[in-house]
């Protein structure tokens, strides 16, 4: 099943699934894409999701650091053995090797991700408040981004219109004015990937 994108005109797009299920047509308006996308849930899952991996790295130092690597592997060693011995006693040594090294490295994982997940519950009042700071100054610099687009389209249509009953003279002037405009194009927002 794909989808059929066509458009009705300059304002409305349609995208339908081409099947004879007619409820699940979608109509979206051109409105919809001059708002601002920035949302403060997407500004709260990036630092959250930020906050996380800061919090692995650190648990990940912490845990070497305190167990000093050997010991780390030692202890959580021990502890697979037992694990692997207790539910697989009658299974090979190769299969009870490979069954110590996931153990091990499952118990090292979860020390480090419990560690990870306190950290990050421990830092949610600073991730709530500069979730909000964040959203705030992104959703003003798309906001002067959106509007600049919009005022750059209004003058190139009204260069388009003039040009097509301009002389040749009148011409050379829009196409200076229409370099212009191409050098002087607004900057896309820093935080904006593309």
């Amino acid at each position: 099943m794909g989808l059929c994108i066509s458009p009705l005109n300059s304002n409305y797009i349609s995208v339908s699934p081409m099947s004879s299920n007619a409820a699940k047509n979608t109509l979206f308006t051109g409105k919809n894409k001059d708002q601002n996308p920035i949302s403060s849930k997407g500004e709260t899952l990036n630092l959250i999701k930020a906050t996380f991996l800061g919090g692995l790295a650190l648990g990940a130092r912490l845990l070497w650091e305190i167990f000093d690597g050997d010991f780390l592997f030692e202890t959580a060693g021990k502890k697979a053995s037992s694990i692997v011995n207790k539910t697989r006693q009658g299974a090979s040594q190769n299969k009870k090797t490979f069954l110590w090294l996931g153990a091990t490295t499952a118990i090292i994982a979860a020390a480090i991700s419990g560690f990870a997940i306190i950290y990050t519950m421990l830092n949610a009042p600073k991730i709530a408040y500069n979730s909000k700071i964040n959203t705030f100054k992104k959703k003003k610099e798309m906001d002067v981004y959106i509007k600049s687009n919009e005022a750059e389209k209004e003058i190139y249509n009204q260069l388009s219109e003039k040009a097509k009953s301009a002389d040749q003279n009148e011409k050379d002037k829009l196409k200076e004015q229409y370099m212009q405009m191409k050098m002087a194009k607004n900057r896309v927002p820093d935080f904006v990937k593309l």
